[in-house]
């Protein structure tokens, strides 16, 4: 197998540019393996081989090379992929999975087959014609019902002029015989309205019951399906074993002792290489992964790109993985000019457009985090960078975030008085923010506001989606300043702050119906090396002086 998945290469050294990174279980020391330009070429290359042999290639995942150093001396390379490739787990050449998914087999595919059927039922449930029949008879009788109101209210109003009329010239049995005819008319539209009411009713109340009786199905459905992928996961985690260059092994569950583990832990590339370099007594140089096929879900991996570890599923592996590595050979010299996790110094990467004693405003480039994530290869942001410059125990504090793809205008407090006036005027909405962004087709409005309520699925972060049940208040104000070509730049100004609230108001049918250029989360697929929103200006109110701070800076596209 060694030889089926390796070749031959020289012993350059090279540039770091990435390092995969973990804290070992046993010493707490950091250890860490580099991704350098002699990896990327290789995987480049690697890049070229699946263009030849798998053309047909449209699924997304990652793929990964590791070059090693046997006991010989000799350099090798070994490729992985994540998960399944053309539905195998193995294929010849590849880095074979980690052994325990065979001892779970008839189970997986058992618990695979149940899942096909659940998902197929749900499909099924979901659209049973009696829903929308039921949405479609609703939108009568409502609109039904409010002309009867409406006519009714009419005559509510005759009758009251009248009343006042027949009070001014009417007494005795005459007045008592006229108004107790204008409360019969109120009566009978009062029974008018409770019969139809009664009538709708009828028609709805069973299409009612069909469909609460197939919801409460989908409810058990969606438990059996999540016992069963729970009931699967576990019995994988315990049955996958990983090996270190300790010679150390571990189930994942015995790894991952808190909290649910994530789908496909321990199917993906990094692990896949370094478990196999293990178990074969080979010397870990550099590795790299890629991204190869249709972007990801989320929209945040393209085809051809580089990533790190990914952060739920190899970056709490890498510090086991990693313990016993023997250090590499004199004539590697892979961290002679390595590059510094945090790139870059405020004068230049991140300039600072004001500063006082109070605040620090950055024009954040795009693809570069607000505040540091969970994991080791989410810590390079903006906020991390600042306090590397002014100190780990300098106070600073984000008054408001960017979305990783998105750049501009980026506000921080030097102290929690100042966050707090920020803060505050946030939340009132005294805080004017106008951002300016490039679309991916053309529109036909010069200006308007776009008023959709934005809603986030919990099990499908971060896209967030229309939904006037469950969404919160989301407003746009929106200008068209120019079209160029097949674009039009557009100046948006939110009133509110939701998350992705400019990306879904672009993007959705109900708003302008056009994604921002370069949002592949929501529908742009044009190929662009970014997301065209920029923070172009901030206004607030200045936490000391009280003055009004007008910001701006110049649009990069």
């Amino acid at each position: 197998m060694l030889e089926a998945s390796a070749m031959i290469l020289g012993s350059e050294g090279d540039q770091v540019n990435y390092w995969y990174e973990g804290i070992c279980p046993y010493s707490g020391e950091l250890l860490r393996l580099p991704r350098t330009l002699q990896a990327e070429a290789i995987a480049k290359s690697l890049i070229q081989e699946l263009k030849r042999s798998y053309p047909e290639i449209v699924e997304g995942k990652m793929y990964g090379v590791l070059l090693a150093e046997s006991s010989t001396g000799k350099r090798l390379v070994l490729k992985a992929f994540s998960g399944l490739l053309n539905g195998k787990s193995e294929l010849e050449g590849w880095v074979p999975p980690i052994e325990g998914r065979e001892k779970v087999a008839i189970e997986e595919s058992i618990t695979l087959s149940k899942l096909t059927t659940i998902k197929q039922e749900l499909i099924e449930l979901s659209e049973i014609p009696e829903r929308r029949e039921y949405e479609q008879q609703s939108q009568e009788y409502a609109a039904q019902l409010q002309a009867l109101r409406d006519r009714h209210q009419v005559s509510k109003q005759e009758r009251q002029v009248k009343r006042s009329q027949l009070l001014a010239s009417l007494t005795g049995k005459e007045l008592e015989i006229a108004l107790k005819d204008l409360d019969r008319e109120s009566q009978q539209e009062k029974m008018v309205r409770r019969d139809f009411r009664r009538d709708r009713d009828q028609v709805l109340l069973p299409l009612r019951e069909i469909i609460t009786l197939a919801d409460s199905k989908m409810q058990i459905l969606k438990r059996q399906r999540r016992e069963l992928s729970r009931t699967l996961q576990a019995q994988m985690h315990r049955a996958y074993v990983l090996t270190n260059f300790a010679g150390e092994t571990r189930s994942l569950r015995e790894l991952i002792t808190e909290g649910a583990m994530p789908t496909g832990m321990g199917d993906c590339c990094a692990p896949k290489l370094l478990h196999y370099a293990a178990t074969h007594d080979l010397i870990p140089l550099a590795m790299a992964e890629f991204w190869w096929g249709n972007p990801s879900p989320d929209g945040y991996k393209n085809q051809g790109e580089f990533y790190g570890a990914c952060v739920e599923r190899c970056q709490p592996l890498m510090g086991f993985l990693l313990s016993g590595r023997r250090s590499p050979p004199a004539s590697f010299k892979g961290g002679a000019n390595q590059v510094p996790l945090f790139k870059g110094d405020l004068g230049g990467s991140l300039p600072i457009i004001y500063e006082d004693e109070c605040l620090i405003v950055i024009a954040k480039p795009p693809e570069l985090l607000s505040i540091p994530g969970r994991y080791l290869d989410t810590q390079d942001s903006v906020l991390s960078r600042l306090r590397q410059s002014f100190g780990t125990d300098a106070p600073i504090y984000p008054v408001h975030r960017l979305d990783r793809q998105t750049s501009g205008i980026l506000l921080f407090a030097r102290d929690l008085e100042a966050l707090r006036s920020l803060s505050a005027q946030f939340q009132k909405r005294e805080i004017h923010k106008i951002y300016e962004a490039l679309l991916s087709g053309k529109i036909e409005c010069e200006q308007g506001a776009i008023d959709l309520p934005l809603w986030g699925n919990p099990e499908n972060r971060p896209y967030q989606q229309v939904d006037v049940h469950r969404g919160k208040p989301s407003v746009t104000e929106f200008r068209l300043l120019e079209q160029i070509g097949n674009y039009a730049r557009i100046e948006f100004i939110p009133l509110t702050g939701r998350t992705h609230q400019l990306r879904v108001h672009s993007a959705d049918s109900q708003g302008l119906g056009v994604p921002i250029l370069g949002d592949r989360l929501y529908g742009c697929h044009a190929a662009t090396s970014r997301l065209h929103l920029h923070a172009r200006e901030l206004t607030f109110k200045h936490p000391r002086s009280h003055e009004y701070i007008h910001l701006q800076i110049p649009v990069p596209f």
